[in-house]
């Protein structure tokens, strides 16, 4: 029998992707069974608002936590397949010596370059945010649903539960806000880690929530971010693409790195901004918890018509709403301020759509996956899904690496297709890192960090 420590205790609440090891750690089977002599609820002591271990290691209690085996394969799969839409949609802010156009794409493409780009707007771009947020919003869910069943099943008073886990989750959210804030100044200021750790901290107040109240404030959320929200940041993007473009007489260099750190100070404080006054991504995060309730990726099998419903209208919506944006890749519509804003919010409101369509299709994916097991590609997508903090950055870190003007340069005026290429070539590499670490029974290095920030030293005392 392995030793068995529970994730409140010695180790944490699994983040995203993070369930189990094969280290044996965490053990199914039974109901948690309380164990500590020295404190009833596995040594957490609060003082205030603050949450402390107790120094000595807690006394092992069973755990809730699944095995490999019998975890769910499609959150993996998804947030495994979410890199690759991240990859495609920011590798080619790292590209420099061009000059952009009024709509933000490379002024003066190959016929090559211009269909990619097209490719890429009728079925990429402005759907691997909306992915990232939806599958936070359901990690954060599943997240504090095991802590407070936990809890409650050891006997903890009512409430105990609820608060422990907004506690914890206060805390992640907030060592995201800093990891972001420092990606976004070091490496690549377009980080999406700070915006959604804000986010997360708003969302604190919905994860005990009844159904009801959740669905009612989700679509109250969804209907604000459509009608005031993304109009208001379509608007601002289409005219700050026109700025850029119309005060650029030569093609665009990348500022030197001290710039570009002022540059991802301002960008990073900006859109957690926005992402506050704006709420733009907090529908998207409730619609994450939405989904871990209802349980379509945790039992995708009991939700295939549910799936397959939400899969055909994302690709419809998001194929209909990303085709105006589309036509100007192409080059085939010019459209003026006006225009270029109603294409922008089309894309940004229709991705969102489509970006919980394609999650969707990724549980069905699992779905038929699930004889074959978690084995060759199957198991290094999932892999990298249970590592996706490090798998996202990573794509940073390589990327300024390689393509970055205080990097190699290999991205002086690369085109749209050579930023595919890259882009592809890029996720599958990060994909078989997280396959080695995944069979040498590793967290990735940056969940490691983030577990040691949120937990403290008990929780990665095993070094894993």
């Amino acid at each position: 029998m392995h030793r068995v420590v529970d994730e409140i205790c010695g180790e944490p609440v699994p983040c995203e992707g993070e369930d189990n090891h094969p280290d044996g750690r965490y053990e199914s089977g039974g109901s948690p069974i309380l164990q500590s002599a020295r404190d009833p609820y596995c040594g957490t002591v609060y003082q205030g608002d603050f949450m402390t271990m107790a120094p000595p290691a807690p006394a092992p209690i069973a755990s809730a936590s699944l095995s490999k085996s019998e975890r769910s394969l499609a959150p993996d799969i998804a947030r495994g397949f979410m890199l690759l839409f991240i990859a495609l949609a920011n590798m080619p802010w790292h590209v420099y010596g061009r000059s952009l156009d009024f709509y933000g794409n490379f002024a003066d493409p190959s016929d090559l370059d211009r269909w990619v780009r097209a490719t890429e707007a009728l079925l990429i771009l402005e759907r691997s945010r909306p992915m990232f947020a939806i599958l936070y919003g359901f990690g954060m869910a599943m997240m504090a649903s095991r802590l407070i069943a936990r809890l409650d099943a050891a006997g903890a008073p009512p409430g105990y539960g609820a608060k422990h886990a907004r506690i914890l989750l206060a805390k992640r959210s907030v060592w995201l806000i800093v990891l972001g804030g420092l990606h976004a100044v070091f490496l690549f200021q377009g980080d999406i880690l700070a915006p959604y750790g804000l986010t997360g901290l708003i969302a604190l107040a919905f994860v005990a929530v009844s159904d009801r109240v959740l669905r009612r404030v989700t679509i109250a959320a969804v209907a604000f971010n459509f009608l005031v929200s993304l109009p208001l940041v379509a608007l601002i993007v289409a005219w700050s693409y026109r700025q850029d473009a119309e005060a650029t007489e030569i093609p665009l260099e990348l500022s030197p790195y001290a710039m570009s750190m002022v540059e991802g100070l301002f960008a990073t404080i900006t859109t957690g901004v926005l992402s506050v006054f704006l709420i733009l991504f907090l529908p998207l995060v409730l619609a994450g918890m939405m989904l871990h309730r209802a349980g379509w990726l945790t039992n995708p099998g009991a939700h295939l018509r549910e799936l397959r419903l939400t899969f055909g209208v994302g690709m419809v919506v998001g194929i209909a709403s990303a085709t105006p944006a589309t036509l100007i890749a192409l080059g085939a519509w010019t459209p003026d301020l006006v225009g270029s804003a109603l294409a922008a919010w089309l894309s940004m409101a229709g991705g969102s759509v489509a970006g919980l369509g394609y999650i969707a299709g990724f549980g069905l994916l699992a779905h038929r996956l699930h004889g074959y097991g978690r084995r060759g590609p199957v198991r290094a997508v999932a892999s990298l899904g249970e590592r996706s903090l490090t798998g996202y950055l990573l794509q940073s870190i390589i990327a300024v690496s390689v393509l970055s003007v205080w990097g190699l340069g290999f991205g002086y005026q690369l085109g749209y297709a050579g930023v595919a290429v890259f882009s592809i070539a890029l996720w599958l590499v990060t994909a078989l890192i997280a396959y080695a670490l995944d069979k040498a029974g590793k967290q990735g290095p940056f969940e490691w960090l983030l577990r040691r920030l949120v937990y403290g030293r008990a929780s990665v005392g095993s070094g894993r």
